[in-house]
Formats: structure tokens, C-alpha cells, sequence
């Protein structure tokens, strides 16, 4: 039990990844009940954004003074990517089937991972992502490295932002018309093809942010980066109540700290000692899933609603 409050550390650094890019999901299923399953490849552009911004900088420039510039960078890119996506992939089907959009979604991930493989060859199997100086730190047993500062930075830095957008400002109050009523909110004078756009956007930029953390903490990029950890980020949007942005990161949060904690601990259970271990860490995760799904279905912070005709 020594190793318990490392494999918790572990396990929030690894859920507060997940979150970032679980509100991506949980917004655009919010606003237009779209599960797009092309944010895990946003994700990747995101990262693939931040490495370019990085290699066209001048040779020897510390990234500790690279990093703002990648963030934005990667955050442009992501941000674009999606805007384009929801403007001339999921806009024109929106009054269609439901299976229409899902299956756009699946064929623009696949896109997205060949496009990014074309234009850095070799890139498929990872390309090398700069790391931030120093480290490791060690608090008490904790042992952290800079990057998991980042994520514990930028987590609930963004959370708090995103709440006082939602809560505060017109767009924000929009958004949650749109999300309750989008035929009434286009009545009350909101123009909901702008705050989609906006839902795409902010989404987008958090899994850019994601991504950069991804990152630093791996050490590499991957035009397939995005396919597990957008899985990942789909559970953990589910897990709290899919629609609840404050339950995409608390789902996260639950399924990093479950997966950590299931990879270190159950393999000393008499007679499980074959199902511990990291590869069996996505299995416990998407096991949690159905227990919650089977328990609560619908998610810890979610609640029960009407499908929307």
C-alpha cells in the first residue's frame, strides 16, 4: 500500500487528460446530440499542430518559452480542423438519420490519420515530441515529472474557464438554451448555427491542450494517438453523464484513477495475477464502464432525459 498515493497521482494526471479531452464529446452531444467520433483524430491535429509550431521555431529555443506558442498553435490547428468539420461534414446532415453523421464521423477519423501520415512520413510509428527541462520532484512518496504539472495545471484551469463561459456571458447562456431547446432558441432571436460552431471550437481547443499533454508526459505523437484515447475520452464522457461538461471531467477523473489503480493492484489478487498489469489496463477501463452504464445508466452527474425527436 506504499505505492497507493503514487498510483492515485498517477491515475489524476492520467484522468485529468482524459477530461480535457472528454469535453470535446459531451459539448457537441449536448448541443446536437452528435457522439463525433472523430474528436480523438482533433486531439492528434492537435498535437501534430503543437510539434510543428515547435519545429519552425528557431534551433535552441527553450521550450519553456516554445510551450505558449506551441499551445497556440496546436489550439489554431484543432480548432480549425473541427470548425471545417462541422461546417461541411456534420452541418449538411444534420436534419438526417442519426446513423448518417456517425458513420461521417468514423470515415473523417480515418481521413484525418491518413492525412496526417502523408504529410509527416514515417510519422506512424511516433514522432518525437520535445520535453520540458527538470525533474523528476518528489513529494513525500509522490514522485512527478514537468509534465504531469501541466495536466494538473491545465485541468482545472480550463474547467474553470469553461464554467464561467457557460455561466456567465451571453454565449454561454446560449449554449444552454440551444442544449434544452434549439427550436425555442432560435425563436428567442439565438443563432444556434454559431454557438455549434462555438461547442466544435471549445471542444477542440481543449483537446489541443490534451494533446500537448499527451505529449510531453509520452514523448511522442502519432497520427493513431487520437483513436484510443478519443475511446478513453468517450468513456469517461459517458461515465458522467454524457451532455454534463462538470461529469466529462469527473468521468475522467474516476476512469484514470480506476485504470491506474486496477493495472497496479489487481494483479496481487490471489488468482487474478494474470489480469494485472498495463495491458490489461484498457480492458478494467471499458469493464468500469459497463458496470456504471449497468448500475446508473445514465452517467454519475447525467440525468434522465427524453431523446429529442
Amino acid at each position: 500500500m506504499h505505492e497507493l498515493p503514487q498510483q492515485l497521482a498517477n491515475g489524476l494526471i492520467l484522468g485529468s487528460l482524459y477530461g480535457l479531452i472528454a469535453i470535446g464529446y459531451t459539448m457537441v452531444y449536448g448541443i446536437v446530440q452528435l457522439i463525433n467520433f472523430a474528436h480523438g483524430e482533433i486531439f492528434m491535429t492537435g498535437g501534430f499542430g503543437a510539434l510543428t509550431t515547435y519545429l519552425v521555431l528557431p534551433s535552441g529555443t527553450s521550450l519553456w518559452l516554445a510551450l505558449p506558442l506551441m499551445l497556440l498553435g496546436g489550439v489554431i490547428v484543432s480548432v480549425v480542423v473541427a470548425v471545417a468539420a462541422e461546417r461541411f461534414a456534420y452541418r449538411p446532415l444534420r436534419g438526417a438519420p442519426k446513423l448518417a453523421p456517425l458513420i461521417t464521423a468514423i470515415g473523417l477519423s480515418i481521413t484525418l490519420q491518413q492525412l496526417v501520415e502523408q504529410l509527416y512520413p514515417g510519422a506512424k510509428a511516433g514522432r518525437s515530441f520535445p520535453q520540458l527541462p527538470g525533474g523528476p520532484y518528489h513529494l513525500g512518496s509522490v514522485t512527478l515529472q514537468p509534465a504531469d504539472f501541466y495536466l494538473f495545471i491545465a485541468a482545472p484551469l480550463c474547467m474553470g474557464a469553461l464554467a464561467a463561459f457557460v455561466g456567465k456571458t451571453r454565449t454561454g447562456r446560449g449554449m444552454q438554451a440551444t442544449a434544452q431547446d434549439p427550436d425555442t432558441a432560435k425563436l428567442m432571436g439565438i443563432n444556434t448555427d454559431r454557438i455549434i460552431v462555438i461547442a466544435f471550437a471549445l471542444g477542440a481547443a481543449f483537446a489541443a491542450i490534451a494533446a500537448i499533454g499527451w505529449g510531453l508526459r509520452y514523448g511522442q505523437v502519432s497520427p493513431t494517438m487520437g483513436f484510443l484515447a478519443g475511446l478513453k475520452a468517450f468513456t469517461a464522457a459517458v461515465l458522467g453523464g454524457i451532455g454534463n461538461i462538470y461529469g466529462a471531467m469527473l468521468g475522467g477523473l474516476v476512469l484514470g484513477v480506476a485504470e491506474s489503480l486496477a493495472t497496479a493492484y489487481i494483479q496481487d489478487v490471489p488468482g487474478m495475477h494474470q489480469l494485472g498489469g498495463g495491458s490489461w489496463a484498457n480492458v478494467w477501463a471499458f469493464a468500469l464502464l459497463i458496470v456504471v452504464l449497468l448500475v446508473r445508466p445514465q452517467g454519475l452527474l447525467g440525468e434522465r432525459v427524453t431523446d429529442r425527436a
